[in-house]
């Protein structure tokens, strides 16, 4: 009987101004690309895209918070259809770039709070995954696995890749540690490698307070504003395949 082989699509959020976006293109495969909202405008996604293209990394949409000051991560309040607006205005700017470097885009990925508040609000991430589906019916959404982004995706009929971030802590309910609290980005090379190899092999997350969770996540989050993002990003890329995990884009 012949066993599968693990396959593990690593990506990384780019195009928001960081230096590390080129050494990080030619580790991960697949690109989530800022568009206007808490990073980015055309030069840059039009830079991006038409890298990804050639070195054949797969393209995604990267929408947050128009709150380029704060990076997209303050929780705004605003009505639905303001926020929804503010969405719609960034996937059709990047799709309008992506369409001029001939670069297809393959899903959708939230930013910052916005991913956070529908990691926990299953009625907020439904409108938003309402209206991703409504605009491009074939556009995936990379989705935190054990979280309601997932459940929204799946009420509405969206395709969801589910994803683990490699170098950010956990609570024991699956989702991440808020950013301000101690240990909630992980630095340590050594611990972010272990932890995509648990979940590569085994299929489990350990949280911040010890306790082990499941996850069926096979897409991993490397951010490049990490301490050491690049150096990083090898160490776990070589740990995987050394393991005998193949570096790959994955479907829902």
């Amino acid at each position: 009987m012949t066993t599968l082989q693990p396959i593990i699509d690593l990506n990384a959020d780019l195009g928001e101004g960081l230096e590390s976006d080129d050494e990080l293109l030619a580790v991960v495969s697949s690109a989530s690309i800022a568009c206007g909202g808490h990073a980015g405008d055309p030069q840059t996604m039009r830079r991006v895209l038409a890298a990804c293209r050639d070195r054949g990394v797969r393209a995604g949409a990267h929408p947050g918070y128009v709150d380029k000051r704060n990076f997209g991560r303050l929780r705004l309040v605003m009505p639905m259809d303001q926020l929804l607006a503010q969405i719609r205005s960034q996937l059709i700017l990047i799709r309008h770039v992506a369409a001029e470097t001939g670069t297809g885009l393959a899903y959708v990925k939230l930013h910052g709070a916005l991913a956070n508040e529908t990691a926990e609000q299953l009625a907020f991430a439904v409108a938003i995954f309402a209206t991703v589906q409504a605009m491009d019916p074939k556009l995936a959404v990379l989705a935190l696995d054990n979280s309601e982004q997932v459940r929204a995706a799946n009420a509405v009929g969206v395709p969801a890749i589910r994803e683990a971030y490699a170098d950010r802590a956990y609570t024991a309910e699956g989702l991440l540690l808020a950013r301000g609290l101690p240990g909630a980005v992980l630095e340590d090379p050594a611990e972010v490698v272990e932890r995509c190899l648990r979940l590569a092999k085994h299929g489990e997350i350990e949280a911040i307070d010890g306790s082990v969770f499941r996850s069926a996540a096979r897409s991993v989050c490397l951010h490049g504003d990490t301490p050491g993002a690049v150096a990083m990003a090898h160490a776990v890329r070589q740990a995987l395949e050394a393991a005998g995990v193949t570096i790959a884009p994955v479907s829902a």
